[in-house]
């Protein structure tokens, strides 16, 4: 049985650099549960190599919480994007995709990278093949030069502030929001259920791009959340509405 498959390899949107894009059919990562796991990688050089010399541009693009921008990204590049991208180098996944294999899966867009990263066309097909019921996907590049709105149909817009939330919402667009308390919320968002009753991703199915009318906010975690506090928390009080049940 296959491992995984390359859904894509090209030019990143973002930039034109070469990128791959592959799919994994299985995790033990507890918070997502079970889902189709999609990796968006440079091709032609490690992830490691990528974030050392800011080719990670290619597949991160202008998300401010990249690590090598003293971001808060939770990603431990050295594992899972590092063992991705080593298997996909060793030719451990298909190039002939078996959407059949994926077929009725909950899907999680972006595992690492960010999906705006990718041709819009590569997800649709995918989407179409696949119907997921349930899928996660969150893109930081709104504000990207190249940001194809498509994308949202499909991904959160993450936003790191209040500001940017409204900022997303005027456009139409919904948001996924990190705070450093998802007890300080802007009008008509709710609280992670990962955070307030600790449901896998695959069992909750809220962070569907644009298919609810509801937003989505979680309190910073992850060994580099520190470095999201210092940034951001004077900001996240401000403005907000606190909700105490």
């Amino acid at each position: 049985m296959a491992k995984g498959f390359i859904l894509y390899e090209g030019a990143s949107v973002l930039d034109g650099e070469p990128i791959v894009v592959v799919a994994t059919l299985s995790t033990s990562n507890r918070k997502t549960g079970n889902m189709v796991q999609t990796w968006i990688l440079r091709s032609d050089v490690s992830p490691i190599e990528a974030k050392a010399n800011r080719l990670d541009v290619s597949v991160c693009g202008s998300c401010p919480q990249r690590q090598n921008l003293g971001g808060s990204c939770y990603v431990n590049i050295g594992q899972a994007p590092l063992s991705i991208w080593r298997a996909y180098k060793r030719g451990s996944y298909n190039s002939v995709i078996d959407y059949g294999a994926m077929s009725g899966r909950a899907i999680r867009l972006g595992a690492y990278g960010d999906p705006a990263a990718v041709p819009f066309d590569i997800w649709q097909r995918l989407f179409d093949a696949v119907k997921p019921k349930v899928w996660t996907g969150y893109t930081h590049q709104s504000r990207h030069k190249n940001f194809d709105e498509r994308i949202a149909e499909y991904c959160m817009i993450s936003a790191d502030t209040p500001n940017a939330a409204k900022a997303a919402h005027r456009k139409g667009f919904r948001t996924f929001r990190v705070s450093t308390s998802a007890r300080h919320r802007v009008a008509n968002e709710i609280e992670c259920l990962a955070d307030s009753h600790g449901v896998a991703c695959i069992d909750c199915g809220k962070c569907k791009g644009n298919s609810a009318d509801y937003n989505i906010v979680i309190t910073v975690h992850g060994s580099t959340a520190s470095r999201y506090a210092a940034k951001y928390s004077d900001v996240n009080l401000i403005n907000t509405i606190e909700v105490t049940a």
